[in-house]
């Protein structure tokens, strides 16, 4: 059985996720198994998350079965359109035209996984984002600096994509990419402990 202090195992290669981890003082290693992220006919956004969060955790539980494993998804949504990460800076100005002068809601989902004791805890958190209106040539300004090709929705609020948030309703971190306040009270009920 392991120690409570056991690093946490983060399912997710995404360097923001990592960041806010850090952030809240969690000690936690990186270990990442590819898994089919196609969403299937007649997913809503949230069982979209809540699924593939709880797929990027149990592979990697298999292989180490005594460990939490946090997996996460997230995903934008316009009217029902999911938007998750651009194909190229094309598919990015596409999706940065329809979010513009809109209201748009970033879903995440998390999931803490134990295989030894079969333990899961699965939340999805969602925040309601309105982007200001913006020309068109600052929409491709920012795309050319590449900063978009990761994020799902084509921006990044904790980066230059900050420049076309007017609004934000729900938890910040979420839009980053992780609910970091419902991680870590997920986190503590298991018993995972601070180090430092």
């Amino acid at each position: 059985m392991s120690q409570p202090f056991d690093p946490l195992i983060l399912a997710s290669s995404s360097p923001r996720r990592r960041e806010l981890l850090e952030m809240a003082g969690i000690p936690f290693e990186i270990i990442v198994e590819p898994i089919d992220e196609t969403p299937r006919a007649g997913e809503s956004p949230s069982q979209l998350v809540a699924r593939l969060s709880v797929a990027k955790a149990r592979i990697v539980a298999e292989r180490l079965p005594d460990r939490w494993v946090l997996g996460a998804d997230t995903v934008v949504v316009v009217d029902g359109e999911v938007f998750g990460k651009p194909l190229d800076d094309e598919d990015a100005v596409r999706m940065l035209r329809l979010l513009q002068g809109r209201e748009h809601t970033v879903t995440t989902g998390f999931s803490l996984v134990r295989k030894d004791i079969e333990h899961q805890i699965m939340k999805v958190c969602h925040t309601v984002v309105r982007m200001a209106p913006a020309v068109d040539s600052r929409i491709r300004r920012y795309v050319s600096t590449g900063e978009p090709r990761d994020k799902a929705g084509a921006y990044a609020i904790q980066g230059a994509g900050l420049q076309f948030i007017a609004e934000i309703h729900g938890s910040y971190s979420n839009v980053v990419g992780l609910p970091l306040d419902e991680v870590v009270a997920a986190w503590e009920g298991v018993g995972g402990g601070f180090i430092g």
